[in-house]
């Protein structure tokens, strides 16, 4: 089924989210957060919210949206992510969350479609997201291609300012996708067979995106995420529970940080076109 390019513009009743302290340190702890940082884990510490969390309040919206476009569900594939902070998380609330369809590109082969959503906390704007989703096979239909992005980037041979290495579970998808991303290519072998992948299911991008930012807050935020402002990737490579996720990150004029991804020792980013920016 092609995508309805009339969609563009298309935004979405707000959609409420209510949680507490176990659903932002359940996040964590799907991202890999260790004891070590118990002040995202412990209520008695908070505790603090990562903010790469700002994707979970978003799921609803977004999975409207994109029922909206009248794509092929089990044909996405995530392709980019960004959020933007306006204030930390609180550890618990209400959110409202309401998106919009942006645009709908052609990328000969896929299809792009940009989702942006804005997010309320306890009645206060608390962060924007936006995200870049792929539907294989759907592209062709003769739109326009995705505008090109001014991104903060460093030389190819610049050393890097620090590296940061852990390794995932190989239960670490399904832990994950207890906080809302239930898409079954990240659980179910012969589903993720049947779609592309049959090593079998492999980690959310949004997972990996949440090891980065644990791997920024750790090494240029002081362990303090509330110091982490915005974060966007591109995602490239798929990665499999189980494997290490190294990130890599060279320190730019501005507060900002050039970040590329590796996993499972190998020599493709999984992760690029990415980088912070610390408040």
């Amino acid at each position: 089924m092609s995508l309805d390019t009339n969609t563009v513009g298309y935004t979405t009743p707000a959609y409420e989210f209510k949680y507490d302290w176990k659903t932002v340190a359940l996040y964590a702890l799907g991202i890999g957060a260790k004891r070590d940082e118990l002040e995202y884990l412990y209520e008695a510490k908070g505790p603090k919210v990562y903010p790469t969390f700002a994707v979970v309040p978003a799921y609803a919206a977004l999975g409207d949206a994109l029922v909206k476009t009248q794509g092929n569900l089990a044909m996405v594939v995530h392709g980019g992510q960004t959020v933007q902070m306006h204030r930390p998380i609180p550890s618990e609330g209400t959110m409202k969350t309401v998106a919009t369809i942006t645009g709908i590109y052609d990328m000969k082969k896929m299809a792009n479609v940009i989702v942006k959503t804005t997010t309320e906390a306890n009645g206060e704007p608390c962060f924007d997201t936006e995200w870049s989703i792929l539907y294989r096979g759907a592209g062709g239909f003769g739109g326009a291609p995705p505008p090109r992005e001014d991104v903060p980037s460093a030389p190819k041979d610049a050393p890097r300012t620090w590296v940061f290495e852990e390794a995932t579970s190989p239960e670490q998808a399904l832990l994950y996708r207890l906080s809302g991303d239930l898409n079954p290519l990240h659980a179910d072998p012969e589903f993720a067979a049947m779609v592309g992948f049959p090593q079998g299911p492999i980690l959310h991008g949004l997972c990996t995106y949440g090891h980065a930012c644990r791997a920024i807050v750790k090494n240029a935020c002081g362990g303090d995420a509330n110091k982490l402002r915005r974060f966007t990737v591109q995602f490239r490579k798929p990665v499999w529970p189980g494997e290490a996720i190294r990130t890599e990150a060279v320190a730019l004029d501005g507060n900002k940080l050039a970040i590329t991804v590796f996993a499972g020792g190998r020599d493709d980013a999984v992760i690029s076109n990415a980088w912070a920016e610390i408040g």
